[in-house]
């Protein structure tokens, strides 16, 4: 069994558990499910560094490096990276903890990027503070 790690220097955005309705027809977790987790935890972080909504405007070097299967407890961890004027970039990794066990792995990393919107939908900017 191994230790439990945890990332250094990220703060944990999301956590759920993978359930059956989220698989794919091989009866794994479908990917885009996870990387919608992912777009979720980056996108909480992201709207509260700008304060208000955010829209996704790029999601790079996205690496799945293990499967995640029905049970797994799925956590998503986020960075920020870098703050521009309107938009903010988020290192996001996905770590699961599998059933019934005390084993953690990381299992899909990526990086996203947000712009901040006003309500017009026109990209608005951040307070670098």
């Amino acid at each position: 069994m191994a230790d439990v790690f945890l990332p250094q220097n990220q703060h944990l955005a999301i956590r759920t558990i993978a359930m059956p309705r989220d698989t794919n027809p091989g009866g794994d977790i479908f990917g885009g499910w996870l990387v919608s987790q992912m777009d979720l935890a980056a996108g909480t972080v992201a709207s509260i560094k700008a304060e208000g909504r955010v829209v996704t405007v790029a999601i790079d070097g996205l690496t799945f490096h293990k499967p995640v299967f029905v049970g797994d407890e799925v956590s998503c961890y986020a960075e920020i990276i870098k703050i521009g004027r309107t938009s903010t970039t988020i290192k996001v990794e996905a770590w699961v903890r599998r059933k019934l066990t005390t084993t953690t792995m990381k299992v899909t990393e990526g990086i996203f990027t947000f712009v901040a919107i006003d309500g017009d939908h026109t990209p608005r900017a951040i307070q670098k503070n």
